[in-house]
């Protein structure tokens, strides 16, 4: 047996040699729908990847209270809008106290996303993001503290001018000097450092690297707005108890916002994997267009390998003639043709996965995600090519089994 897949295998690459342009620009062909299959899967995946590990900032055991802008249903053709007010700091501060987990609980609220900070004579871009937070809400946040300290309850509740930075603004205002305890200007306040949040990175425009924390009532004194929204997040120890967690915080929030029985929330709650699970449920469809695509790009691929195995049979028919007159069977010969389109297939197979990959990952170092090998799809392309390399050259292989030796012999 193993006689004969060398045999094979030494026929098979002295006819690839013989022919190397036609062979090398079907191997190309191949190659080329194998690389636009797994090239697109491996991005998808690196982008899936990012999705759970990074989009999702507050962790997998952790929930939001937000204001509900716009609840839209549809009926026939007509569609009703119905707005709700803002979560209030009294609602967002009344539910923390009453909360059976209001150790776990934080509120925050988004003063400006549009704040310029200077120090000395460094300034940043005019679109800094300040978020006035409370004592809890840097570790439910899922950040850490790099350097120097959190804020305090009664630095919060005191609404005191300090400030808590993410790296990156560190770095364009203080280079290589200590930030911790020096005063920087917050749009046209004075505020004192203290912390710097450990960099968790950029990706896709999301980044809390650029952000300025600082104490929520400091917030509503100087970038105060006519119904100012507060948010409220939860972050619990075991993520087991998330589900009874939300219950009870939905319970409790719908007495405080006073949403009568039968009526439906007049806020919402998302579980911070929310986004990426359904992005992530929309990267699923794109992915199947992503295989029907490579799919339909193989069977032009298979379609140009059929073709050259024919051409193959007719140039060879001698040398066929010659084989069965030395006793080559009608398997013998099947086979070898057979092997020959696997090869090729195969070639272009590895050629194709390799760019693919390759491809594929400059998407992962576009988003900062990490380098993927998607070895699902690379199996799944490698049945690909055994497939159609089958179904590419069973029909020349049996045209060449089928031949008569004399009728062979005597072909010019």
């Amino acid at each position: 047996m193993r006689t004969i897949v060398k045999e094979n295998l030494k026929i098979a690459t002295d006819s690839i040699r013989s022919h190397a342009i036609r062979t090398t620009l079907t191997i190309l062909i191949i190659a080329f729908g194998i690389m636009a299959l797994v090239g697109i899967l491996t991005a998808i995946d690196s982008i899936k990847y990012f999705l759970n590990e990074n989009f999702s900032m507050l962790g997998a055991n952790s929930f939001s209270i937000e204001y509900r802008s716009m609840n839209i249903q549809v009926g026939g053709t007509s569609y009703r809008s119905k707005s709700y007010r803002p979560i209030s700091l009294l609602e967002a501060t009344r539910f923390k106290e009453q909360y059976a987990f209001r150790d776990n609980t934080s509120i925050y609220t988004n003063a400006t996303g549009s704040a310029t900070l200077k120090y000395e004579q460094e300034k940043t871009n005019p679109n800094i993001r300040i978020i006035g937070i409370d004592e809890n809400y840097v570790y439910n946040s899922g950040f850490e503290i790099e350097k120097g300290r959190d804020i305090t309850l009664l630095e919060t509740q005191q609404g005191d001018n300090i400030t808590i930075l993410g790296t990156k603004l560190v770095e364009q205002l203080f280079k290589n000097e200590d930030p911790i305890g020096k005063t920087i200007i917050v749009a046209n306040g004075h505020y004192r450092v203290v912390g710097v949040l450990k960099e968790k990175g950029s990706s896709m425009g999301f980044s809390g690297d650029n952000y300025c924390l600082i104490p929520f009532n400091n917030a509503r004194k100087y970038f105060t707005r006519p119904n100012m929204r507060y948010n409220i997040t939860i972050r619990m120890e075991n993520e087991n108890a998330l589900n009874d967690a939300i219950s009870e915080a939905t319970g409790l929030f719908r007495t405080i916002r006073g949403d009568k029985i039968g009526q439906e929330d007049s806020f919402t709650i998302e579980k911070s994997d929310n986004i990426a699970r359904l992005l992530i449920t929309l990267m699923s469809q794109i992915t199947i267009g992503a295989v029907f695509i490579g799919i339909i790009t193989l069977f032009g691929a298979a379609i140009g390998l059929m073709n050259i195995m024919l051409v193959s049979v007719t140039e060879r028919t001698q040398e066929i003639g010659i084989r069965k007159a030395m006793g080559a069977t009608k398997i013998t010969i099947r086979d070898q043709f057979l092997f020959e389109a696997i090869v090729i297939a195969l070639l272009g197979g590895i050629i194709g996965i390799v760019l693919g990959i390759l491809v594929g990952n400059v998407m992962a170092l576009i988003i900062g995600s990490t380098f993927v090998i998607p070895w699902i799809w690379v199996v799944f392309a490698v049945i690909l090519c055994f497939i159609v390399a089958i179904a590419s050259g069973i029909i020349p292989a049996n045209k060449a089994a089928a031949l008569d030796p004399i009728e062979a012999l005597r072909y010019e």
